[in-house]
């Protein structure tokens, strides 16, 4: 057999001077080093034990704070978080949960997002001092994992109606039984202990973490002092999903990746508080009735237009009865109309009751995070009518001030005459500044200190003011 390379054979069988020269040159042969050696880089290690070592993967957990009232935008914020972790296959979602309570519609979006997660959910009440209340206390037995913070409390408000005090019998009992129903189905299905999940809706009862773990069945699964322990204590955990399945936990050295809402978001969750959109209104009513009450002033028209915006923002997400919404906004027009128009008091007076109506009829929800209260709706007609009495002052005053241009603004003007004025003939005097012609009914001398009491033409009618 030849001694050369099947690969360096040319033609002929032999390879050429030329071609010898140029397949071995140092230039090459380290060109083709370098080649191979970034090729393998790519490729990974050849070594089996450094392969079998890099095949355990870095677990990732993503960890999403709500720290708001359970309404649509945290909803939407929850379910952000649910879809991005299913999406970037991560190994678990961490909720952390402080919140009093909010609606029951956005809770069940929520717990039906959680149900179907194909990552598994953990629900971390805290830090400590942290609650999870009414609402809360259903997403906590929904998850997966229910934990709690040392100092933490969870539980839920008996329902109330919409003007804050106690519904009849007959209703409270319908309501209460529908929310106890669900916290029964989440509780069992999960595992969790039925009676106290039952008891928290009907008896408006609360559970420290202390009381929740000790309880046979527990209503939660552990107590974390924080993000880290937690993570440390769930690893290896074995956690049952929804439809029975068992999944063990890799938590152990997991990068931890963080979810925050969006300005959007952001905006929403703050304004989206009934006694913040109410302020909103009202002031956004206000400046806009300021402006048209004095043209020109521009910072009230547009810090009202702005707070008019943000309000029908806020509106749009809470549960809104659009009867006390149009009572609310009939009552700032009425108010606005007294401003300008002389009622002695009737359109205030009928602001005032079509407010207090509205604002008491304005929320739709049980919850008792969402309601005004007597307190907040007193303490708003108060401002408002302490605003628009002193408007409304001012504008009276206005009225009944005497003009100071023009000829009427000439009568009861005092002067000084400075040539002097016969009986029914023409004389000097100076008044408001200027020299006019005037007459009078009686002699007048220089220096006679007079009044105009009337104007012809372009000549004063004076009679003398001893004043």
């Amino acid at each position: 057999m030849s001694a050369w390379p099947r690969f360096m054979i040319a033609r002929g069988g032999r390879p050429t001077k030329n071609t010898r020269r140029r397949r071995w040159t140092p230039s090459r042969r380290a060109l083709f080093l370098m080649t191979n050696g970034l090729v393998l880089c790519w490729l990974g290690p050849t070594d089996p034990v450094q392969l079998a070592a890099d095949g355990e993967t870095t677990p990732v957990v993503h960890v999403a704070e709500v720290d708001a009232l359970i309404h649509p935008a945290s909803a939407e914020f929850i379910t952000q978080a649910l879809e991005r972790a299913a999406a970037s296959d991560a190994d678990l979602i961490v909720l952390v949960l402080r919140t009093p309570g909010g609606l029951v519609d956005s809770t069940r979006d929520i717990n039906t997002r959680i149900i179907e997660s194909p990552v598994p959910v953990v629900v971390y009440v805290g830090p400590s001092g942290a609650r999870a209340a009414s609402a809360g206390f259903l997403i906590t037995i929904a998850a997966d994992v229910a934990v709690m913070a040392p100092g933490t409390h969870i539980g839920a408000a008996h329902p109330v109606a919409g003007t804050g005090q106690p519904m009849d019998d007959t209703m409270a009992e319908k309501v209460a039984s529908d929310v106890a129903a669900y916290a029964r189905s989440l509780a069992g299905q999960r595992g969790r202990n039925v009676e106290l999940a039952e008891k928290a809706v009907v008896d408006s009862e609360s559970f420290t973490e202390a009381e929740a773990l000790a309880a046979m069945p527990p209503l939660i699964d552990l107590v974390a002092d924080d993000l880290d322990s937690l993570l440390e204590s769930l690893d290896g955990y074995l956690v049952t999903r929804w439809d029975g399945r068992t999944q063990e936990l890799r938590t152990a050295g997991a990068r931890v990746e963080r979810m925050e809402m969006n300005w959007r978001q952001r905006v929403l969750s703050t304004i989206a508080h009934p006694q913040i959109a109410v302020l909103l209104l009202s002031l956004g009513t206000l400046g806009l009735t300021i402006e048209l009450w004095s043209p020109g002033a521009i910072l009230p028209g547009v810090a009202g237009g702005l707070c008019l915006l943000l309000a029908f923002f806020a509106f749009q997400i809470l549960p809104i009865n659009y009867v006390g919404l149009l009572l609310i906004l009939f009552g700032l027009v009425l108010l606005a109309l007294e401003m300008i128009t002389t009622s002695f008091g009737a359109l205030a007076a009928g602001g005032v009751v079509s407010m207090v109506l509205g604002l008491v009829m304005l929320v739709d929800s049980p919850a008792p995070e969402f309601q005004l209260g007597w307190t907040f709706i007193l303490s708003v007609i108060a401002g408002l009518g302490t605003v628009v009495t002193l408007l409304t002052r001012l504008a009276v005053r206005a009225q009944l001030r005497p003009s100071v241009t023009g000829m009427t603004g000439m009568l009861k003007q005092r002067g000084e005459v400075t040539d002097a004025i016969a009986p029914g003939g023409p004389g000097r005097v100076a008044t408001h500044g200027e020299l006019w012609t005037a007459v009078a009914d009686e002699p007048l001398l220089p220096g006679s200190r007079v009044r105009v009491v009337g104007i012809d033409g372009m000549t004063l009618m004076v009679e003398s003011d001893p004043k």
